[in-house]
């Protein structure tokens, strides 16, 4: 991706909101990407690291790519990985809350059409304060092919103020 392409998606993918309160909470999301679809395949998930400087909880993800936006997780029940919706996952300050493959991720169901490689999918990611205030992160993720490794530049990050 040339530099003018990155900072084009840098501007495009970066917004700051902020909310009244004594602490604002500056998050940060670094390589957002989904998982691109195959043929007739309905539903995708969403990866990407979140970190924050305040103690604060992802409580609901959006995206006009698919009808039903999910936090879920991936766990092992016995010798069965069960996935499921979760509420919210909380970001400790100085963590990085890491939403990955096998693990938590947004789940993105009913997908409105294919997810093809190199595609930008918008999410729209929603911060909880320790006040109960809610923020929105817009963040665009680019789908990879399901084979792709993960590419060896870091991609740009993306703050946010809340």
């Amino acid at each position: 991706m040339s530099l003018k392409h990155s900072l084009r998606a840098l501007v495009a993918c970066t917004a700051l909101f902020t909310a009244t309160g004594a602490a604002l909470a500056q998050v940060t999301v670094k390589d957002p990407w989904v998982r691109a679809t195959v043929a007739q395949q309905k539903a995708t998930g969403a990866f990407m690291q979140i970190t924050s400087t305040e103690p604060v909880r992802l409580v609901e993800a959006k995206s006009a790519a698919a009808k039903i936006v999910e936090i879920h997780e991936m766990r092992m029940e016995g010798d069965r990985m069960m996935m499921k919706a979760i509420d919210a996952l909380d970001i400790v300050p100085g963590r990085a809350l890491e939403l990955k493959p096998g693990s938590y991720h947004v789940m993105l169901i009913d997908v409105v059409k294919p997810v093809n490689a190199g595609d930008k999918v918008p999410l729209t990611l929603v911060i909880e304060g320790r006040d109960g205030k809610r923020s929105a992160v817009e963040v665009s993720a680019e789908a990879r092919a399901m084979n792709a490794a993960r590419p060896a530049a870091a991609t740009p990050e993306h703050k946010h103020q809340h």
